[in-house]
């Protein structure tokens, strides 16, 4: 049971494991898209902004209010800053907080100005994580120049790190919780029930107890309760047997069993199988509403020899009279008798 109980909480351990991290991985992949489609959604909205006014600087060939401009939208969450590049990719102004990082032209605002769109990428400097979204700027619709839009997204990494310290948390506290609930579970409802029947099965090997008293009850085992009741009926049968053997023999006497019987009939039939044929069948079938009723006939015939046959392992060919006796026997109308401990092979005629 202590094996079982290992292998259940570390297949349940393994399970819930597995599981867990497979949704958390789910769910930090979706808050990273998200996350990263709103930084990229507020990058082209504040790009298209920006630009209107950038090109309007331009062309007045203002250095200083370009220098101005990128400082005055330069204070926005998580934005590193901007950066404003000519034609020819030189810089013409950029936010004091972003010059230590861009020593150089990005490639989005190259490939922005040749292909005559917006283009965003993430990328990585050193330890930082940004995303740079590069517009491409006009002057009487000719591309003059880039206009470089930097944000930090070191918050989207830090926000799936804390996503996935609160997933494993999470997992910690339900391997607790589900694996406790089992092992109550176990105890209850397979370890007890199991106990019990070892103890009353130990009683009645040491005759403590008969056959007769019934069995701990074991809903979870049904058929294998049944089958230990049968055997303990037939252990308690010979037990008796063998005492009651042994008490004849001290006086001298002997006494007919179902296995001296058995025996003798395999002795005086050569190892041959005894048949009785019959109109009248040992037990009769009949349909009582939904249920199945089984009866014994009165008959003197079935009440002398049914008992031989079972002991002899015969075959009773008869006539099957019941109304449901054709629901119950195989495909050749054969059925094992009798129906609370099936030993005897009974061929029934139509």
């Amino acid at each position: 049971m202590r094996l079982l109980s290992a292998r259940l909480i570390v297949s349940l351990i393994v399970g819930i494991t597995l599981v867990s991290l497979g949704f958390s991985y789910y769910e930090v992949l979706r808050e990273k898209r998200v996350l990263r489609s709103d930084l990229e959604r507020r990058a082209e909205v504040l790009g298209e902004s920006v630009g209107g006014n950038v090109e309007k600087s331009l062309e007045s060939g203002s250095q200083r209010g370009l220098q101005k401009l990128v400082q005055r939208f330069g204070n926005r969450e998580h934005l590193l800053g901007i950066a404003i590049y000519d034609h020819d990719g030189k810089l013409l102004a950029i936010t004091a907080e972003l010059q230590p990082i861009l020593n150089s032209t990005p490639s989005e605002v190259s490939q922005a100005m040749r292909e005559n769109h917006g283009v965003g990428s993430f990328v990585r400097l050193g330890d930082d994580r940004i995303h740079i979204f590069a517009l491409p700027l006009h002057r009487q619709d000719e591309v003059n120049g880039g206009l470089a839009i930097v944000h930090n997204v070191n918050y989207i990494h830090a926000q799936n790190l804390r996503t996935w310290r609160e997933a494993f948390l999470s997992i910690l506290i339900q391997v607790f919780f589900i694996v406790l609930i089992t092992l109550l579970i176990v105890r209850w409802s397979i370890a007890g029930p199991i106990a019990r029947a070892a103890q009353w099965m130990r009683a009645l090997r040491m005759g403590r107890i008969s056959s007769r008293q019934q069995m701990p009850d074991l809903d979870l085992f049904k058929p294998l309760a049944w089958e230990v009741v049968t055997m303990a009926e037939s252990l308690s049968q010979a037990r008796n047997a063998a005492e009651n053997e042994a008490r004849l023999r001290e006086a001298g006497e002997s006494m007919w069993t179902a296995d001296r019987l058995a025996v003798q009939i395999q002795t005086r039939l050569h190892g041959g199988r005894l048949f009785v044929v019959s109109n009248r069948e040992p037990y009769i079938h009949q349909r009582n509403g939904k249920s199945l009723e089984v009866t014994v006939p009165p008959s003197g015939l079935v009440t002398a020899l049914e008992p031989v046959l079972t002991a002899c392992d015969g075959t009773w060919i008869a006539h099957g009279s019941g109304d449901a006796d054709m629901e119950v026997v195989d495909g050749h109308d054969r059925l094992r008798v009798p129906p609370e401990n099936p030993a005897i092979p009974c061929g029934e005629c139509g």
